[in-house]
């Protein structure tokens, strides 16, 4: 203790360091730097130096992947400044190790489900069976969801304005809840309502998600698992191919692949979704062939899809003899005729 600081500053300070970590994953940030300190003293390291960090990781290298490693690296990084005041970003050696570790690795990425597969699943799927996997997916597919926003997605977060649903996902660090809308498209506010009908009286907690099974709902909360199932549920059901590579962020990369399919641009997508990184978003976003099939036309045939609208009142004596077009495709007419 310094001589200038007294007994309940020091105390006071303490107190705080111990908030400087997250407090859910705080246990594993311990874990992380536990280790390092046991193989510091089983190697007699006295002083955490570039060259001391880099060959512990360098020997993590032989057992973990390049993704494992940053984290490790992230946790140890963090606990170094707090408990031993030391920053180890500075050490050139080992950042350069760590960006060779990743060079050549690709991430696994959870496949997507098309918006044909979505509505397909939504007007086969027999809701008896179904009802409230198909809630999850419309709900995490329009919101982007994470598994764990469903899960603790609440009633009270859910409001019914009739022609749509405005959802509000919470938000524990900023308190400002992420919002967004479920519009009346095909029949999907009626599969929420009845889902929501059928929850039972005498439920005392407030979680959307219940068990479903048979027709009924149970008071049961879904859990995480469950949850994370859903995507995987809807491809065993359409027999699509690898059902297990459908995992819980398959919603979360559905939903910006079909924005970025629509022509949206990433800030709106980075928006919709809550990414504050432009590289994380862009990693959501899944190469499907519909997008590559839109960048062909514009590269080789050096046509995009433009939507134009031009309305024109004729009357019966004056409709026009010829309309001419070129180089469309897709066009819709609507013609209205003023007696």
């Amino acid at each position: 203790m310094n001589n200038c600081e007294s007994e309940e500053i020091v105390d006071s300070a303490n107190i705080a360091i111990t908030n400087l970590l997250p407090t859910k994953s705080r246990s594993l940030y311990d874990i992380a730097y536990n280790r390092f300190k046991k193989w510091c003293a089983e190697k007699n390291v006295q002083v955490y130096s570039d060259n001391v960090l880099l060959a512990y990781f360098s020997e993590n290298a032989k057992n973990y992947k390049s993704s494992t490693l940053w984290a490790q690296y992230s946790m140890v990084k963090s606990c170094l400044i707090i408990y031993d005041n030391i920053d180890i970003s500075k050490f050139p050696k080992l950042i350069a190790f760590l960006n060779r570790t990743g060079d050549g690795y690709q991430a696994k990425k959870s496949k997507i489900l098309t918006k044909s597969e979505i509505d397909r699943f939504l007007s086969s799927a027999d809701d008896q069976e179904f009802l409230m996997i198909k809630v999850g997916l419309i709900l995490g597919i329009a919101g982007a969801c994470r598994t764990d926003e469903l899960v603790n997605l609440t009633v009270d977060d859910i409001e019914d304005v009739g022609s749509s649903l405005i959802v509000k996902i919470p938000n524990t660090k900023t308190k400002i809840p992420r919002i967004f809308v479920v519009t009346d498209v095909g029949n999907m506010l009626e599969l929420f309502r009845k889902y929501l009908s059928l929850r039972p009286p005498h439920v005392k907690h407030k979680r959307l998600f219940l068990y479903y099974k048979a027709g009924k709902c149970s008071s049961q909360p879904v859990g995480k698992n469950t949850m994370g199932k859903i995507p995987s549920v809807v491809a065993s059901y359409l027999k699509l191919p690898d059902v297990a590579c459908y995992t819980g962020h398959c919603l979360r990369r559905s939903s910006a692949t079909l924005l970025a399919d629509a022509g949206v641009d990433i800030t709106t997508i980075k928006r919709h979704a809550g990414w504050k990184s432009t590289t994380v978003a862009e990693g959501y976003v899944e190469n499907s062939i519909e997008n590559k099939t839109k960048i062909a036309n514009q590269v080789l045939v050096g046509t995009t899809t433009i939507a134009i609208t031009k309305t024109v009142n004729v009357s019966e004596s004056n409709i026009p003899s010829n309309i001419n077009f070129e180089n469309c495709t897709n066009v819709t007419f609507n013609l209205n005729v003023n007696k």
